[in-house]
């Protein structure tokens, strides 16, 4: 076959490393998403009349949110038998295992808290912090990319990729599905940003959030049937794990929308942390 026909992926997924210590692209990639999603959600903030200490403490609750939502999701939708019978190694993050819907319903529950306590509008904070999430979702797609996983059927197409370090599926092209997610994600993400760029407070309650769950999770149902399936036991469903969970998640975003265009209301943020109790 031609190097023309296929593109060879042969990337090493550690940057460096300095004895036990080893700095890996997906962490990186991981972590960028939170820096850089923490500035550009200041600005949105201050924007519109926020503070930088709204920022932080939300930043602290999204990474709680996102890592122990995305690990449990793992443990209970991919291979809750294993992890029931070896609980220890639910901790070991490291040794990979993370699920985007388990991390969805985290920060989710997390931003209810937020919300909660420091009275914030949960819709409000919804609508902004979906920017931001758009963004750190395509770079750690890219970080899947790095670590040569999650990728798709084989294909003829000429950008189809040889991932040599996956010792199972290194002979055929096939397609780089994480790319395809990662591009569809950053699209989605300068749309959010325009939108809230153009109309700021003045949007719709919900529209963001609905924007974003609606076709986030519709793109995911498509892709999955490009991708190979991670777990053996999803060879015996008609729809693979990510589409039966991105069923509900499209249907909530499509119910919001639906309210949006039936009852449009622009959102009051809430009180200011400094109004709220300690």
């Amino acid at each position: 076959m031609s190097l023309f026909h296929y593109i060879p992926w042969n990337v090493d997924p550690e940057i460096f490393s300095i004895g036990p210590l080893s700095i890996r692209w997906y962490g990186l990639l991981f972590a960028l998403g939170f820096v850089i999603g923490q500035r550009i959600l200041t600005k949105i903030y201050v924007a519109e009349g926020r503070t930088e200490g709204d920022v932080d403490v939300i930043t602290l609750y999204m990474i709680i949110g996102t890592v122990v939502g995305a690990r449990l999701g793992h443990v209970l939708f991919y291979d809750p038998v294993y992890y029931l019978s070896n609980p220890i190694e639910i901790l070991q993050i490291w040794e990979g295992g993370l699920a985007s819907h388990g991390a969805t319903i985290g920060i989710l529950l997390a931003l209810w808290l937020f919300s909660r306590r420091y009275k914030f509008d949960y819709m409000w904070v919804l609508d902004r912090i979906v920017i931001v999430v758009a963004l750190g979702g395509a770079l750690i797609r890219l970080g899947n990319l790095m670590n040569s996983e999650i990728f798709g059927h084989p294909t003829d197409l000429p950008w189809g990729f040889i991932f040599y370090r996956s010792n199972e599926f290194s002979h055929v092209p096939r397609h780089p599905t994480q790319l395809y997610e990662s591009l569809s994600v950053f699209l989605l993400f300068v749309v959010l940003y325009w939108l809230w760029k153009k109309y700021k407070s003045a949007l719709p309650r919900g529209l963001l959030f609905g924007l974003f769950v609606t076709f986030l999770f519709t793109f995911r149902f498509l892709i999955e049937f490009l991708k190979e399936n991670q777990e053996a036991f999803e060879d015996q469903l008609a729809l693979n794990m990510g589409q039966i969970l991105s069923i509900p998640l499209i249907l909530i975003g499509l119910i919001i929308l639906f309210r949006v265009w039936r009852h449009p209301a622009p959102a009051a943020p809430g009180g200011r942390l400094s109004d709220s109790k300690a």
